[in-house]
């Protein structure tokens, strides 16, 4: 629930916010007289301070005379106070050709590099699943008595390799033949719909195959039915130390940890998939830890009219959120721009 303050206490505040983000400085009343261009006495400025502070939206950071703002008053600023015409300039120069276009692979990662190189900050992107992508061409290649190499490639150029565990020892004539029946049944479908199609092709022509051919279309199956793990990809973690947000060498380690597992950040990102439009968690929000001292900008990419992946911005909570929301915003965009002439 949003705090009830009048409107000049939502004028001081963002002032107040404004100023901490541009010199990470905490903001005394005499600042906010200055700054405001409001006929107020300093003690009417202390006494909005202090009703913010009772709301929980500014503190102090120790003996200092100034306030900075908490992580619920960086919410209620973006809530409330930023505006998407404030954010539309941070959007500008963000276009297609600075993603990578080559294959899906290069465009996540030119995409993290650039959600950094634009902020300052760590971009992260995660990584679509194949299952979003409609199957080309198989190849099979024997390796040993009980294995086999299934090679994949997609509509949107990427290649993947498949290693699977056989029954028997498959001749490399016989998963040719294989490879050809679904090179030419298959081909332009999404894994998925592969996958249940042959099941139903063994279930309905079993009186029809020979004993070599269901065995081979069983190998398919495997090689299709094999899951990929989800990942992300992270750019930009060395910015953070720039940051004086992160002087706290022991939170830092901590933060850095977490971008090496990736594990906290996926789970946070995979909660964004169904998000529509940006969304945040600031501080404490994201529920790591890890994260406390930081905010996490993300919005939903697409291929097609089907979410992917989710991509997005970490930094300190002291950013300027305008800015960074309009960048994860057309980046999002570009992406999905980019994707959708793979599909």
């Amino acid at each position: 629930m949003k705090p009830d303050i009048n409107k000049r206490a939502r004028d001081l505040l963002e002032i107040l916010i404004s100023q901490y983000i541009r010199d990470g400085k905490p903001v005394g009343s005499r600042t906010l007289s200055r700054q405001s261009g409001l006929s107020l006495s300093p003690a009417t400025i202390r006494n909005v301070m202090a009703d913010l502070e009772d709301a929980g939206l500014i503190a102090a950071p120790h003996t200092s005379a100034g306030r900075i703002p908490t992580s619920q008053g960086y919410r209620f600023f973006v809530d409330t106070l930023v505006t998407a015409h404030e954010r539309q300039a941070g959007s500008r120069g963000v276009e297609s050709s600075m993603v990578d276009s080559s294959g899906t692979a290069k465009a996540v990662e030119s995409t993290s590099n650039l959600l950094s190189a634009l902020t300052n900050f760590v971009g992260v992107v995660t990584v679509p699943k194949r299952e979003s992508f409609a199957f080309r061409h198989i190849d099979f290649v024997t390796l040993s008595d009980t294995q086999v190499l299934a090679i994949l490639v997609f509509a949107d150029g990427e290649v993947q390799n498949r290693l699977l565990t056989t029954d028997r020892r498959f001749s490399q004539p016989e998963l040719e033949r294989a490879a050809n029946f679904l090179n030419s049944e298959y081909s332009g479908m999404r894994l998925p719909e592969i996958k249940a199609r042959l099941i139903d092709h063994m279930a309905t022509s079993k009186q029809q195959m020979d004993e070599l051919m269901q065995a081979a279309i069983d190998v398919a199956r495997n090689a299709f039915s094999k899951g990929q793990r989800a990942d992300v990809v992270v750019s930009g973690q060395t910015n953070l130390m720039q940051h004086a947000d992160f002087g706290d060498l022991n939170k830092l380690r901590t933060l850095f940890e977490a971008f090496q597992e990736k594990r906290e950040i996926l789970f946070l990102l995979e909660e964004c998939v169904g998000a529509n439009g940006v969304r945040l968690f600031i501080g404490e929000e994201s529920g790591s830890e890890a994260l406390d001292a930081c905010s996490v900008v993300s919005a939903p990419y697409q291929a097609g009219d089907e979410v992917v992946g989710v991509l997005g911005v970490i930094g300190p909570t002291r950013m300027a959120y305008d800015h960074v929301i309009s960048v994860v915003e057309a980046t999002a965009e570009v992406l999905s721009s980019v994707l959708n002439q793979k599909r």
